[in-house]
């Protein structure tokens, strides 16, 4: 036994066990003094005998039988508690926001144990890290050369073969022409730079649009090998269809292919500002999914008992939470997830007042850190039940399973998650977290090795402004702000946010923002593609009346498109601000 003493002194406490750190201590001063009785060991010595004080310890123990849980080892003869300890990845916020005051040095890592630790963590998928690597800087690429070129063309426009030149430049550098019916006015007025901007921002969403359709960068179409895959895990755990809603912030528009690692033909998208969904839409697609069980069994029958998961994503920032949160939500995080969650439970309520009490309708709230990539989940009860200030931590996991092996570090996400929730869940809820969790890792591992650290673009640094319904093919962080909307009415305050936004990043430089208005239509609907583009048409009219002055001095420019989401094919350009002037005939 171990007497124990206050750490103000004063007598000894009532004799307790021994604590491991004791046992250690013990074990390691035995050990010193067996070897001084020995005389010097040798550096292998040493080591060996330091490796087998961290097994017994148990920070690098393999477990043979039973999983890791709040610090402990627990096997099938353990008895649940009826109120479970909670480990230190399971949040919960006691704490108000603090103003930071002085910059911030974006370079630090956000993790300590991250600069400890040599390589990847074991849950790390470092394939598809590369993979996903190359698409980004290859698709980012090509924005980013966009400035340089029209440098370039700037300086060359009162010479002679000014034409040859500055296409010549253009096929070498962005992979296309530049509009002639522009280039040939540079002899009788200054070159429209702002016209030649926003043209090789449209080409650049063209040329990459076309790519993701015909080629499928992401091996993640419909059906392909992880779509079928993660298709039939998705139903294993008891859900017949995903729906997420991230923020429309350009910060989340890689959440499904790169933050959640899920194949991006599983998932119902759509974003709107704020994460804030529109019930009644979302209503109606709940109501064609359940038609379509019920006709077609598709993707499973209406008499299987699975649940239409929707999920709300909101974001904050861990470095400078007051300023590069949810611009939507004034950069409050607590309001952010909670007016998120309320949204979820609307649409439940009235699914349940629509239909019936025991509609098939979970819910899901998760929280995404726009500087590390790292996300926290809200575990729910099976009746969806959520605490808002109770969360489990991706991050904290990461460093809590870094140095284990991956099917010791899985059985501890595992764990965790089932602890987090505030009561019974379902098991195929923890299932499925747990894959959103370890999936998460390998971007908490992408973003570090990428950067060195949190993204060194804290806020806005979105290309164009992406306006209507579609957009399949955006999934790259800071890539595009999405509107998604049938009218500019419906949906103006998304709008205002992304040209706000948009007059920080481009207008104040003197650039115009770019602006890509997209509607899908079903091919095999006789007349849907007039109709789509009959509405490109009108949102376009209405973008224009409502930021009249920004068009007039040449600051907004929009492009019209239109695809068959039937087919696999792209988009295809039906119009733009940018197109020649027609010569009326006599």
């Amino acid at each position: 036994m171990v007497w124990s003493k206050p750490s103000s002194g004063g007598r000894p406490l009532f004799p307790t066990a021994p604590t491991r750190r004791q046992m250690q201590r013990e074990k390691s001063e035995a050990t010193l003094s067996s070897q001084a009785d020995k005389g010097p060991v040798s550096a292998r010595s040493a080591s060996l005998e330091r490796r087998r004080a961290l097994t017994t310890s148990g920070k690098a123990a393999v477990l043979v039988q039973g999983t890791t849980g709040a610090g402990r080892v627990r096997t099938s003869q353990d008895s649940r508690r009826l109120i479970p300890q909670q480990p230190g990845w399971v949040r919960r916020d006691q704490s108000q926001t603090v103003e930071l005051s002085g910059p911030l040095n974006r370079s630090t890592p956000f993790s300590s144990n991250r600069s400890i630790a040599n390589g990847n963590h074991p849950l790390t998928d470092q394939v598809a890290n590369d993979h996903l690597r190359a698409y980004e800087l290859e698709v980012k690429g090509r924005f980013e050369r966009i400035v340089p070129l029209l440098q370039k063309v700037s300086a060359l426009q009162h010479q002679s073969d000014f034409i040859d030149q500055a296409q010549l430049l253009a096929r070498r550098e962005l992979g296309f022409d530049l509009p002639s019916h522009i280039l040939e006015t540079a002899w009788v007025r200054p070159l429209d730079m702002r016209a030649l901007y926003a043209w090789c921002v449209f080409e650049s969403h063209r040329v990459f649009s076309d790519s993701f359709f015909q080629n499928d960068p992401l091996a993640s179409s419909s059906g392909s090998e992880a779509a079928r895959s993660f298709d039939h895990f998705l139903l294993d755990c008891g859900f017949h269809l995903l729906d997420v809603t991230p923020c429309s912030d350009g910060r989340l528009a890689h959440s499904i292919a790169y933050a959640l690692r899920i194949p991006f033909s599983s998932v119902r998208r759509r974003s709107h500002a704020g994460a804030m969904f529109d019930v009644e839409n979302t209503v109606n697609r709940w109501v064609k999914t359940e038609h379509r069980r019920y006709r077609e069994s598709t993707p499973n029958a209406a008499s299987d008992d699975t649940s239409y998961l929707k999920v709300v994503t909101y974001h904050f920032s861990s470095l400078d939470p007051n300023h590069q949160g949810c611009a939507a939500h004034g950069s409050d995080d607590k309001l952010a997830a909670s007016a998120g969650y309320q949204r979820l439970l609307d649409f439940r309520q009235a699914v349940e007042n629509s239909f019936c009490c025991g509609a098939s309708v979970d819910l899901l709230l998760i929280g995404l850190d726009t500087d590390s990539d790292a996300i926290r989940v809200h575990p729910p009860t099976n009746d969806s039940s959520t605490q808002l200030d109770r969360w489990v931590s991706a991050q904290d996991l990461y460093d809590a399973t870094l140095l284990m092996p991956p099917d010791q570090a899985l059985a501890q996400i595992a764990e965790a998650v089932e602890t987090g929730a505030s009561g019974t869940m379902s098991s195929g809820m923890i299932s499925f977290l747990t894959r959103l969790i370890s999936n998460n890792i390998s971007q908490i591992d992408y973003v570090r090795q990428l950067h060195g650290g949190p993204y060194p673009d804290a806020g806005h640094a979105e290309r164009f402004i992406g306006v209507g319904i579609g957009f399949k093919e955006v999934h790259l962080r800071n890539l595009t702000y999405f509107a998604h909307l049938d009218t500019v009415e419906e949906g103006a305050a998304d709008l205002d946010v992304g040209v706000k936004i948009f007059k920080g990043l481009n207008v104040s430089r003197d650039l115009p923002i770019p602006v890509v208005i997209r509607f899908d239509y079903s091919g095999a609907v006789p007349g849907a593609r007039e109709r789509a583009i009959s509405d490109c048409q009108r949102v376009d009219l209405a973008i224009s009346n409502r930021y009249s002055k920004l068009v007039r001095d040449g600051l907004l420019h929009t492009c019209l498109t239109i695809r068959d989401r039937s087919q696999t094919s792209p988009a295809e350009v039906v119009g733009s601000t940018l197109d020649p002037d027609l010569q009326e005939a006599h």
